[in-house]
């Protein structure tokens, strides 16, 4: 692949990219007249500071970036999913920043595909492939974040039922929750804690947590706060007794995780082993694996290996995922 393919290919993405931000940037939504509006009133007070420059090249530079991106990712609807999956994946990082890696990281791997085989093509499905995986590693850590959430979950409710014991109201024993126990679930807490602060009822509070966890155990620790607020009771037995059902699950899913971590470390060996194999082979020696992309009778047996994989993958997932 010459110097000016790659070069045109560049010139040709920074016009598509140039062209899409022109017209975002040109559409005016409601809350931009709104803006408009408060701007006439309010003048210079409010108005955003100036950024402040942190010494650092890259970082200023990024940051000047993000800050141009983040009036035309707003008008997204999905900036704020994806705002949530970030929370979720315990990521500390802004929409914008998340899209520049994902983007600069797919165009990075394009160039050097495209340049390895000398075929502007393959370019093209890199950002997408990129794209993919990133979606597969949020949901790799938001489900981390999940497990190390239910793992605290049994000592978080026994915190509780003692702030409850010690005379303390609900909403004093979650603030007490939110100082006092690990992340993540502190800043859960925490996050509701505040949100009580600003007037939101303890109810919606909770149910506003359940909505960002989808934790059954969790869900269940809610609906008994819930019924015992309508119907009155010992909430801090309950709690204690929740607390014991929780601890009991996940005992019990520890045991099933330690008896099927092999059948699961081998379905996932398995499943990635050939894939791993082919890419390989592509990189150390293209015309050993170009029959398999040239020839009728390999794009055949590559299909009937893929189906077979992936028949494979869901019938050991299928064994090894036991529900308690």
């Amino acid at each position: 692949m010459n110097p000016a393919s790659l070069i045109a290919a560049a010139l040709v993405a920074s016009s598509v990219l140039a062209f899409v931000t022109f017209f975002l940037s040109g559409r005016r939504s409601e809350a931009d007249e709104i803006a408009r509006r408060l701007n006439q009133y309010g003048g210079a007070a409010v108005a955003l500071a100036p950024r402040r420059s942190t010494g650092k090249p890259l970082r200023d530079a990024l940051d000047s970036v993000t800050s141009a991106l983040n009036p035309i990712l707003s008008r997204s609807s999905h900036t704020g999913k994806l705002a949530d999956d970030l929370q979720k994946a315990d990521l500390k990082i802004k929409s914008s920043e998340w899209l520049l890696a994902v983007v600069g990281i797919g165009v990075l791997v394009g160039i050097i595909v495209a340049a390895r085989f000398g075929a502007v093509l393959l370019f093209i499905p890199c950002p997408i492939v990129v794209w993919v995986l990133s979606g597969f590693f949020l949901k790799f850590r938001q489900r981390k974040r999940m497990r190390s959430f239910n793992n605290q979950l049994g000592d978080t409710i026994m915190l509780l039922s003692n702030a409850l014991k010690a005379g303390h109201s609900f909403a004093q024993a979650l603030s007490s929750v939110a100082k006092n126990a690990n992340p993540p679930i502190n800043e859960e807490f925490g996050r509701a804690t505040r949100e009580i602060a600003l007037g939101i009822n303890v109810d919606d509070a909770l149910n506003h947590m359940v909505a960002r966890n989808k934790s059954e155990d969790f869900d269940l620790m809610v609906t008994a706060v819930q019924i015992q607020r309508v119907v009155g009771g010992n909430l801090a037995e309950i709690l204690d007794t929740i607390a014991f059902t929780i601890r009991e699950r996940i005992r019990i899913q520890g045991e099933i995780r330690t008896l099927t971590a092999q059948a699961r470390t081998s379905g996932t060996i398995i499943t990635l082993l050939p894939f791993g194999l082919a890419v390989a082979l592509a990189l150390i020696s293209p015309s050993y694996f170009g029959p398999f992309l040239s020839d009728p009778l390999g794009h055949i047996m590559i299909g009937i290996g893929v189906i077979s994989i992936a028949i494979g993958a869901a019938a050991i997932q299928k064994i090894v995922k036991i529900e308690v």
